[in-house]
This record gives C-alpha cells, structure tokens and sequence, in this order.
C-alpha cells in the first residue's frame, strides 16, 4: 500500500478516496477485484483503477461520487489509533515552525500512532530520515502499521526504549517531545540536538508549560516561544 499525491491516476495498491453527497467520504487501498460497499451502492474497484484522479464515478445503483487522492489531513484524521492523536491545525503549525523540510533528520519521542511521525516523514522525504523513540510497544506496533500504510516506513526508524536513558543521535535539526512531562527530558534533548537545531512540545496545560519553560532554561535554550492554536471552521456559503 502507499500514499503518492504526485500521481496522476489511480494505482492498484494505492490510497484512494470517494467523496459522495453531503461530503460522506471513504477512504481505502486500491486492490484487484475488490470491491467498496457504501451506503449508496457498490463500487468495483477494477472500473477505479487508471483512472484519472478527479474523475466521477458511480456506484451500481447510480450514486455519485469523485475519485479523489486523500490529502495528508485526511489520511491523518482517518489514521487507527490506540492513543490521543496530533490533528492537522497543529501539526502543520509544527512543521512550518521548526523548518522541517527536505534531507533533514529529526528525532520524534512518544510514537504513540504515528500521526506525526508521517507528517515529519512527509516533510523530510526520501532522502531526510526520522528516528522515533517510543517506550510501549504496542504503540510502536500499530505506528509501524501506519507507517506502512502510507508507504513511509522506509524513512523512520523506530528505536522502543524508556528515553530517560537518552538518545543515540548528537546532530539533529529538529527534536520533536511528546511526552507527558517533557520536563525531564530537556537536557536528554538538547544533547541530540545539533548547535541551532529546532526543539517543539505540545502541553494541554499551563503547569506543564510552566514547568517546561523553566527546564528549557535551565538548560540553556534560546528564543523560547509559547503559544496556543485556535482553529475555528465556517460555512463556505455566500451571505
């Protein structure tokens, strides 16, 4: 299976979605002589594959619907999971902050799904590298599984170890921290970081922040920002 928003047709073994009336989507591998079954009917995915992505379709009771390549958003907000998830408002608002980009290496800590592990393997590409730690290997597990899902498992290496023990890399351009108390690894962070690199967490309350703002000082990080992210949806209708 693979995810490839650079193709201009459907693919067998590619991620494709329907998106139907009322935005009802469905999001799915493309595979030989197999079938979808929606509430609108049955969609053979034969008569789907080679054709242009954008094309409408119908299924065999004549319900509408456009074969359409799922965006990294839609993959992500659809993505199986075992643990709390990183939504698009902010990993997008991550990935643009700390510059992460073609060729890089990154370090990500806590897996858990694997929601921002393909964001960073998206953003760094084939020839940039992840290396993610997590501690549970039942998360590890099923992030491989998303991983693989998409096609980018080989850009990440996953390494299962409690990371109060540390790290392994010394020169890395961004270090993601996903964990509970990122407190206490700040000086494990640093030390995998390389002389300007990038470091982000993401804390759902103020004592956490408190008391992450207080390590990354003491360890000497620089420019420190602390921000929060709304992200508010309106009708797209005309008045």
């Amino acid at each position: 299976m693979s995810w490839n928003p650079s193709s201009a047709h459907a693919a067998a073994g590619e991620i494709a979605q329907l998106v139907g009336l009322r935005h009802k989507h469905f999001i799915f591998s493309l595979v030989p002589d197999g079938e979808l079954q929606t509430h609108r009917g049955v969609l053979k995915h034969n008569d789907l594959i080679g054709l242009p992505w954008g094309t409408q379709v119908f299924s065999h009771i004549g319900a509408p619907f456009f074969l359409l390549q799922p965006s990294l958003a839609d993959l992500l907000n659809e993505l199986p999971r075992n643990t709390q998830i990183l939504y698009p408002k902010d990993i997008g608002f991550i990935l643009v902050t700390m510059s992460i980009g073609p060729g890089q290496r990154v370090l990500e800590a806590g897996t858990g799904s694997g929601s921002m592990t393909i964001a960073l393997a998206h953003a760094v590409g084939a020839a940039g590298r992840v290396i993610s730690y997590e501690r549970n290997q039942d998360f590890q597990n099923l992030a491989r599984k998303n991983l693989a899902r998409v096609g980018f498992e080989s850009r990440v290496d996953f390494k299962l170890r409690d990371i109060a023990e540390g790290f392994d890399e010394t020169d890395a351009d961004a270090f993601f921290l996903d964990v509970q108390n990122p407190y206490d690894y700040i000086g494990q962070a640093r030390a995998a970081l390389k002389p300007g690199g990038f470091f982000c967490t993401l804390l759902p309350t103020f004592n956490q922040v408190e008391k992450t703002l207080y390590a990354l000082r003491q360890n000497r990080f620089a420019f420190i920002e602390t921000c929060e992210l709304l992200l508010r949806y309106y009708k797209p209708e005309p008045t």
